[in-house]
């Protein structure tokens, strides 16, 4: 999961500080309603401000501080599965590769059915747990879900996880889902670029080059995408266009493979 994307669906957890695992339930007279801030203790409280204070943590890239704080949060409030939820991102930054594992797994069991988690979880698994497919349970976990908020989210990663087992047929469609909820979205297209490049269908691979490099700004795109870029340019005979992002990777990323690359000409491999 690329840094900046964990910062954002880190910040999604906020979302659940109001109740810990699946929402709890609680009534005056056998009635069951839905947990909400209001039911709060001050234990549960402070496990949230606590994880609030390790969430701006780990997006500053302090982790540990962030760690500390999210102790704290767990030691407040030892059912807190969004807690351990973010000390999994923090030991995954942390290369904490076992540790962060075992805190996704805490977290799922205390909230089974929490979207956000096993959408995290799916991506952790999917790069830096090295199980692509298993990730795609957790994907589709979420998806599920008719109260997941950001069902783009895991749409985009499965995308991606999916390109990765080149499952090309799978990433299309789970792209092209996602594509409904934000036409703009770089991952978006630059996936559906390369799910269609690699089954050799230039012509709609050019299309979403075109939709990723109007839409976003160059200087934003990673060297892999503009590699990819690159080639499919290439293949559709843009000229312009190629040479434009020829650019972008030599400036940009002048020791990178993609760029090694390049220089030997290797466009097909």
């Amino acid at each position: 999961m690329k840094p900046a994307f964990a910062a954002a669906l880190a910040a999604l957890l906020l979302a659940g500080c109001a109740a810990s695992g699946d929402g709890g339930m609680g009534g005056i007279g056998g009635t069951r309603e839905l947990k909400t801030a209001s039911d709060q203790t001050a234990l549960e409280k402070r496990s949230a401000i606590r994880m609030q204070l390790a969430i701006g943590y780990y997006q500053d890239g302090k982790y540990a501080i962030a760690l500390d704080e999210i102790k704290q949060a767990i030691a407040a409030n030892p059912d807190n599965a969004d807690a351990y939820g973010v000390r999994a991102l923090i030991y995954t930054r942390m290369n904490e590769i076992p540790l962060a594992d075992d805190n996704y797994q805490r977290a799922l069991r205390l909230a089974p059915r929490n979207p956000d988690l096993a959408n995290n979880y799916g991506s952790f698994l999917c790069a830096e747990g090295g199980r692509p497919a298993q990730a795609m349970t957790y994907f589709d976990s979420a998806l599920k879900n008719p109260n997941y908020a950001t069902p783009v989210s895991a749409l985009v990663n499965a995308g991606n996880c999916s390109l990765k087992t080149k499952n090309y047929a799978a990433a299309e469609r789970y792209l092209l889902d996602a594509l409904r909820y934000d036409p703009d979205l770089a991952p978006t297209n630059a996936g559906l670029a390369r799910a269609y490049y690699e089954r050799r269908n230039f012509e709609r691979a050019g299309f979403f080059i075109n939709r990723l490099t109007t839409s976003a700004k160059l200087d934003s795109l990673s060297a892999e995408t503009l590699w990819l870029a690159i080639r499919v340019a290439r293949r559709t005979g843009d000229r312009t266009l190629e040479a434009s992002l020829t650019g972008q990777l030599q400036r940009r990323f002048p020791v990178s493979a993609e760029y090694t690359a390049l220089q030997r000409g290797a466009f097909d491999e």
